[in-house]
């Protein structure tokens, strides 16, 4: 006898849009029934700064999404971003304690709540504790230690932590839908899960999801998520130099961008100029195809170099065989693969959906919100999420409200 379907909403509130899909899990497959979006308001930098603005459009983003899957959607995993999410690592070792030195279950709970125990300032809350694979005797073990026989078991997480006041006012704007909040998943891991394969991730692969305010990335290594970092910056600030560059507002400089953007310089002619609207209408006017170039390329480079220099030394092209995949709205920018193998010194493409994705959710602005359908569907199929250990903070806020 099949179980009854669970409704799963996945729900990125972006700088630029709300991104609302429905998944519906059978316990065999995931099936996407419902899709609703909305322009941002109230959100900067992929944090929320008007409340009721905020509401109010990821409200009409989730409405359009049950009307279109004819559901109600049940549970909701809610992407997070921005600024204030910071990560750090920490290990522990522990002593096999069995004198026929066998690692059992207490030996692998007793290492990982060890190297999960360092405190965080206050005001700050985890959002994941990301394992990275075990080691015994100093050997790398991809899966779990248990039953393996060694004398030093090691383990280390790398720990994201964000400010519970941001936190807390995403959960908000969800459960104002009266709507369950079962997980925070950070947007890069999401995204990152989506466009890299399991073969990519175990050579070693860096995945950046560029949205308009933020930019999200994850190191892959031996398979799991080894570093994550959020930058302040993303798309919006192309367009916020273009503006400032040619005098234009943010309308006219958004359309230049979109038709004539490059992260590579391309135009040979100094002299060759562009339409801003191309009918000849009152107002329009044109604009030196270099300065435009030049403008986009410069933000570009620069971005990706802080992504870069925040990785610091986890970052090598040696631990990166698989190169650079990049994601996000803003990675349809011509040329940008080409600039980040240059900024990273390693290949780098554009990332793709699996084959089983829709044509109509292709596009990179969708990757976030199909990879929070997936770790919806691991964490139906385990009866446990991947990130549980956000469920404390989860509770205890709703207890309070």
């Amino acid at each position: 006898m099949s179980s009854r379907p669970t409704f799963i909403g996945a729900v990125e509130i972006g700088t630029s849009k709300i991104t609302v899909l429905v998944g519906e899990y059978t316990g065999r497959e995931l099936a996407i029934i419902g899709r609703g979006e909305c322009s941002s308001r109230g959100v900067m930098k992929g944090a929320v700064v008007d409340y009721k603005a905020a509401s109010e459009c990821t409200h009409s983003a989730l409405e359009q999404a049950e009307r279109e899957a004819g559901e109600r959607i049940q549970v909701v995993f809610l992407a997070q971003t921005g600024g204030h999410l910071e990560g750090f690592y920490n290990e522990a070792s522990v002593n096999v304690k069995a004198s026929d030195n066998m690692i059992d279950a207490s030996d692998v709970r007793t290492v990982c709540e060890l190297a999960m125990a360092k405190e965080l300032p206050t005001g700050r809350m985890v959002v994941h504790h990301i394992r990275r694979p075990f080691r015994v005797d100093g050997r790398l073990i991809p899966s779990s230690p248990e039953n393996l026989v060694g004398q030093r078991l090691e383990v280390g997480y790398w720990t994201v932590h964000g400010q519970e006041q941001r936190l807390a006012d995403n959960i908000h704007v969800i459960r104002g839908f009266n709507l369950e909040v079962r997980e925070l998943v950070l947007a890069g891991l999401a995204s990152g899960h989506m466009v890299t394969t399991a073969e990519e991730r175990q050579h070693g692969v860096l995945s950046i999801d560029i949205g308009a305010g933020t930019t999200d990335f994850v190191l892959y290594r031996d398979g799991a998520p080894h570093t994550t970092g959020v930058v302040s910056v993303g798309g919006a600030h192309l367009t916020n130099d273009l503006s400032i560059g040619l005098r234009l507002t943010e309308g006219q400089a958004e359309k230049l961008k979109l038709r004539f953007g490059r992260a590579t310089v391309q135009v040979r002619d100094k002299g060759q100029k562009v339409w801003l609207d191309g009918n000849f209408a009152i107002g329009d006017r044109q604009f030196p195809l270099l300065a435009i170039e030049q403008i986009t390329t410069a933000r570009t480079w620069e971005l990706l170099e802080v992504v870069k220099k925040k990785l610091g030394s986890s970052f090598s092209p040696d631990s990166c065989a698989a190169g650079v995949v990049l994601t996000g709205g803003t990675a349809k920018l011509p040329g940008i693969a080409e600039a980040a193998a240059k900024v990273f010194g390693v290949p780098a493409h554009l990332g793709e959906t699996p084959a089983w994705v829709s044509e109509n959710l292709r596009d990179p602005g969708y990757h976030t919100a199909l990879g929070l359908l997936y770790y919806g569907m691991s964490a139906q199929a385990e009866k446990a999420a991947p990130v549980r250990r956000g469920s404390g903070f989860l509770k205890r806020l709703f207890a309070a409200s």
